[in-house]
């Protein structure tokens, strides 16, 4: 078998970020397995207008090391496109442009191997390395393993048996564009969820029907809020931050976290306006039919003559039937559960009182097995709500690869961050 230094599984944006700091490491050995044919971020919601929420600055690598090859300013060089980006003066760039730089990076990663799926993952004592099994390809042997599987649809238990019927025009938002026109030619479209993808896709569909009277959105959250933009407010996805999370004992980060929903579930203002202004337009002559109701959750589902929804207010304490003749469900993404790639691991995996897995300081799963094994955006209920957020991609698969070479191959500043999170215990005490 082939032996590595370093195998990744899946190449999403932040396994890719690591193999893209990993290029230049003459001294690691590394292959990355992903089952999908090349690099895709979110195709289904790749609207016209859409735009990454957070700077280009946090690609795959700027934020670590800015004379990389691999940056988003060298993306735009090669494709002949600097010039225009510069007079554009676009901080935050369209995310179908994000989607073009990640199959361009991975075009130039000979570690990047695309089309093949790892479906088992083992110690081998003997070897003092990890054994993957890869569909497609001869089991390989690697030092050390980063998990980067990604995130997949998440959909609320009442409306599941109406996203999985086939005769049925129901949805999660990451197929949107797959069925933009069907419900763009719908009687009535019913939108569910308060975040981002349901906000553009409401948008979307304000600006595309004929009519908007039979447009209704719908979120569980008290309002349709601003995501957090405040600078110090944006302090929160500092790897100071992080760090800090991560010290405090774990019913109090399961306390914490839900509370930080506008960290990560919140609306980018701009696209709030976009939706203002619409529906403004809209109201010359009359209110437009459009209904935006916070406050409110699904709690059932049926078809018939239609999508009949159940629905209940939280704080009113009130209940209503909805009748729809399609839904998209916004309602974001989970992590992809690891346990059946880690069941060959057994029980050497250590897991918490809620059977997720325990993770270290520096992204490494605790194990009963000598070999380090990582994670990207699998550790939100240890390292907060900065785990999936791009901006700290870069910073994490650093601390990873600074691990795995046993000494710091790129340079982490120590402070990241004004904000000081937590009392320092050696400051002298009020009497």
């Amino acid at each position: 078998m082939r032996r590595y230094d370093l195998a990744g599984v899946g190449i999403g944006p932040f396994n890719l970020s690591l193999a893209a700091l990993a290029d230049p490491l003459d001294q690691l050995e590394v292959v990355l397995f992903d089952k999908r044919p090349e690099f895709r971020w979110h195709p289904g919601l790749l609207l016209d207008g859409a735009t990454l929420q957070v700077p280009f600055l946090a690609d795959l690598v700027t934020l670590v090391d800015p004379t990389s090859r691999h940056s988003f300013l060298n993306y735009l060089r090669e494709r002949g496109r600097l010039l225009p980006f510069y007079f554009a003066e676009r901080f935050h760039p369209p995310r179908a442009e994000y989607d073009d730089y990640g199959r361009w990076a991975a075009s130039r990663l000979p570690s990047c191997r695309f089309g093949h799926e790892v479906t088992g993952l083992r110690w081998i004592d003997r070897e003092e390395a990890f054994e993957l099994t890869v569909d497609g390809a001869d089991p390989v042997l690697a030092a050390a393993v980063v998990l980067g599987v990604g995130t997949q649809p998440s959909v609320p238990e009442p409306l599941r048996p109406l996203v999985f019927a086939p005769d049925v025009l129901a949805l999660h938002s990451a197929d949107y564009l797959t069925h933009r026109s069907e419900l763009i030619a719908a009687d009535s479209v019913t939108v569910v969820g308060s975040g981002q993808s349901g906000a553009e896709v409401v948008l979307d569909l304000l600006r595309a029907r004929s009519t908007v009277d039979a447009l209704r959105w719908l979120a569980r959250t008290p309002a349709f809020a601003p995501m957090e933009y405040s600078k110090l407010g944006l302090e929160q996805f500092t790897p100071d931050y992080t760090a800090y999370f991560h010290g405090l004992p774990e019913a109090v980060r399961d306390q914490l976290l839900p509370t930080q929903w506008q960290l990560y579930q919140g609306i980018d203002a701009e696209t709030m306006a976009e939706i203002h202004d619409e529906l403004y337009r809209r109201s010359i002559g009359g209110w437009p039919g459009a209904v935006l109701t916070p406050g409110v959750e699904v709690v059932s589902a049926a078809t018939g003559d239609g999508i009949e929804l159940g629905l209940r207010h939280v704080q009113q304490g009130t209940t209503a039937t909805h009748r729809t003749a399609a839904v998209v469900a916004a309602t974001g993404y989970a992590e992809t559960p690891t346990g059946p790639l880690l069941a060959g691991l057994g029980d050497a995996v250590r897991r918490d009182a809620q059977d997720r897995l325990v993770i270290g300081a520096d992204y490494r799963v605790e194990l009963d097995v000598p070999g380090p094994l990582f994670v990207q955006n699998a550790e939100r209920h240890t390292h907060g709500p900065g785990a999936p957020d791009l901006g700290l991609g870069a910073w994490r698969a650093a601390a990873i690869l600074n691990a795995v070479c046993g000494k710091p191959v790129y340079d982490l500043p120590e402070r990241t961050a004004f904000t000081t999170f937590g009392l320092n215990q050696t400051e002298k005490q009020c009497p």
